[in-house]
């Protein structure tokens, strides 16, 4: 994993859930196809000034988790893990193909 996709999967499984094997795969392939997903369609050129482009943001996100995300992340967790991650893309990802991890690769 990339230091951005073990970023987002600390999000995703600490300090909960716990996880079998074939989830933590699950969770993983959440976060390649996510960064995946928004770096080629959706972190343009200023989107955090855009509430349209945050919105797609945030879709994006639910989609993806709610498609890859096993069962044993409740709905609490669920609700909570989207939102630190929104977080987490909002403050590391400036658009235009600019990141805090680009800076530090630099």
């Amino acid at each position: 994993m990339s230091e951005e996709e073990l970023a987002l999967y600390d999000i995703l499984t600490k300090p909960a859930p716990e996880l079998s094997d074939k989830e933590v795969s699950q969770v993983k392939q959440a976060c390649r196809e996510l960064l995946e997903t928004l770096k080629k369609e959706k972190l343009v050129l200023d989107w955090r000034k855009k509430e349209r482009a945050r919105s797609d943001v945030r879709r994006t996100l639910e989609r993806i988790f709610d498609r890859h995300l096993p069962e044993s992340y409740g709905e609490d967790i669920y609700e909570e893990k989207c939102e630190v991650a929104y977080r987490h893309i909002y403050s590391s990802y400036y658009g235009g193909g600019q990141s805090l991890y680009r800076q530090v690769a630099s």
